[in-house]
Order: structure tokens, then C-alpha cells, then sequence
């Protein structure tokens, strides 16, 4: 009766709410989004709305902003794939199609060498390049694209709307999983990292494309200026959105180190994790296989 009474009491003058409301924060979880420190729940809206500004003009901004090398990048990332005929790919993030479009070229040109061969075409028709992306815009963005390119009617493109954190594949169901540029802006590094695990069929690969860091005193003085200073002003100019690119530089900073992203990979479930740095170390391509 007494502490129904004190209950009664704080109710009425209004003396619960405050303590409530602490109670609510010590279950709200921080996390960054570039150096904002916002709860969990508003990361991927905030993320989201990013992408959405700024689907239009992204390839653009990304042949302005690398001078062109994000190609080349990309074409490394998928010679180190091997992609094969018939294989089931997932590529994450991937809205736009560069990567899909890459990986299903160079199936193409294998299959048609080895189709003089063994005269099978129903491998190649077994190809499923699956592209997921949380943003819609990003997707269609990406399936504008393949119209561009004559992949408009190519059924081995398959256009997903998911979250790389809560994938809706089956387990060991790829034989490959990209992602390039992607797994920063995730809430929950780990949660995707293990749902590429799960998804992965045993001999699949992970591979993941992403801006990375940069030791060279010097080179990292001249990168930390085109960063903070050229590029955001870019985005602004071009895209019309510089608070987008700000985000864009500062998260690649808050971004794990590459022997730490090793490590997060490797505390996935994978093996023979490895990295490569390209330019010094502005982007970096990890790799590991689940056995």
C-alpha cells in the first residue's frame, strides 16, 4: 500500500516522467554517423536519406571524387571474385549495378570461351547476380542502368531490396558476397559481416571494397585536406548536398583500421582473411573464405 501510495504520489506531480526517460536512455544505444554521436534506431534513417540526396548523381561523384580509379578498384575487386558460369552471387550496397555489372561481364566472356567448349548454354542461364540495396533510389538508379547497357532483360540480375544486417537468403546459398563501399554506413559492422558468413556456401568468398586509411605522413596530410576540403565542396557543386559528403569523409575516418577490420572478419567465422591497400591505403580490399 505504501509504495502504491509513492507511485500515486510521483504520478500526480509529475515526477515520474524524468526518471522514466533516464531509464529509456541507459536501453538506447549510440553509434556514430561520421562524428555525430546519434542513437541506433536514427543511424539507418539518417544513412538512408543520404543515399536517397545523393542516388542520381553517385557514379558521377564517385569517377569526380577518385579521378576515375573507383573503376579500376572495382575491376580489381571482381579479378580477385574469379566469377564463374552458373554461380550465385550476392553483391550488397551494390544499387547502382557497378559491381553486379562487372562481375556479370566477366561471367559472360568466360562462359562464352568456354561454351566453344562444351556447348552447354544452360550454365550461363543458371547465373544469378543478385544485387541488393537498402534504398530503393539506389536501385533504381541501378536497374535505369542496366536498361543503358542492354542488361534490361537479362534474368541473371536479380534487383533486391534488403538490409545487409537481416539479409533474406537462405544459408549457404552463395558461392560469393561483395560489397564496395557499403559496410561503413552500417549500424552493426558485425551483424552484416556475420550475415555474409551465414548466406555463404562452404569455398564461398567475402570481399569487400572500402575507403580506407592512409599511414604516409605526407600522403595523409594531402589526403586529409582533399577530404575535408575538396571533396565535401564537390558534393556541393555537383550533387547540391555538401552536409552528404561531409558525412561521407568523416565516417570513412571513424572506420575501422584494416588490421582491425581483419580482425572483425576473421571473429566472423572466415579464414585466410587477408587485405590489400591500393593508393597508400585509401581504399582497401579484404578478402576471406568460409570453410
Amino acid at each position: 500500500m505504501a509504495l502504491r501510495s509513492i507511485y500515486r504520489g510521483l504520478k500526480k506531480n509529475n515526477l515520474l516522467s524524468p526518471l522514466c526517460n533516464s531509464c529509456s536512455h541507459l536501453h538506447s544505444h549510440s553509434t556514430s554517423f561520421g562524428y555525430k554521436e546519434v542513437r541506433e534506431e536514427e543511424k539507418s534513417q539518417m544513412v538512408g536519406n543520404v543515399f536517397t540526396s545523393v542516388a542520381s548523381s553517385y557514379d558521377l561523384m564517385n569517377d569526380l571524387m577518385s579521378g576515375g580509379l573507383h573503376r579500376l578498384w572495382k575491376e580489381r575487386l571482381v579479378s580477385k571474385l574469379n566469377p564463374f558460369p552458373g554461380m550465385k552471387h550476392l553483391d550488397v550496397a551494390g544499387g547502382t549495378g557497378d559491381v553486379a555489372f562487372r562481375i556479370l561481364e566477366s561471367i559472360n566472356n568466360v562462359g562464352r570461351r568456354a561454351m566453344r567448349d562444351i556447348h552447354d548454354d544452360n550454365v550461363l542461364d543458371e547465373t544469378q547476380i543478385f544485387v541488393c540495396d537498402i534504398n530503393p533510389n539506389m536501385l533504381n538508379v541501378g536497374k535505369k542502368r542496366a536498361q543503358e547497357r542492354g542488361f534490361g532483360d537479362d534474368k541473371s540480375l536479380v534487383w533486391v531490396e534488403g538490409d545487409a544486417e537481416a539479409l533474406k537468403f537462405e544459408d549457404d546459398s552463395m558461392d560469393g558476397y561483395t560489397i564496395a563501399f557499403g559496410i561503413r554506413n552500417v549500424t552493426h559492422i558485425e551483424k552484416a559481416l556475420a550475415e555474409a558468413h551465414r548466406v555463404l556456401k562452404r569455398g564461398g568468398r567475402f570481399l569487400c571494397l572500402e575507403l580506407s586509411h592512409v599511414e604516409l605522413p605526407i600522403f595523409k596530410d594531402l589526403y586529409d585536406y582533399y577530404s575535408f576540403s575538396v571533396i565535401p565542396a564537390l558534393g556541393e557543386l555537383v550533387a547540391g548536398d555538401r552536409e552528404s559528403y561531409q558525412y561521407l569523409v568523416e565516417s570513412v575516418r571513424r572506420f575501422p583500421s584494416q588490421e582491425k577490420f581483419a580482425k572483425m572478419i576473421a571473429e566472423a567465422g572466415f579464414d585466410k582473411v587477408e587485405y590489400e591497400n591500393l593508393v597508400g591505403g585509401v581504399v582497401a580490399i579484404h578478402s576471406g573464405l568460409k570453410f
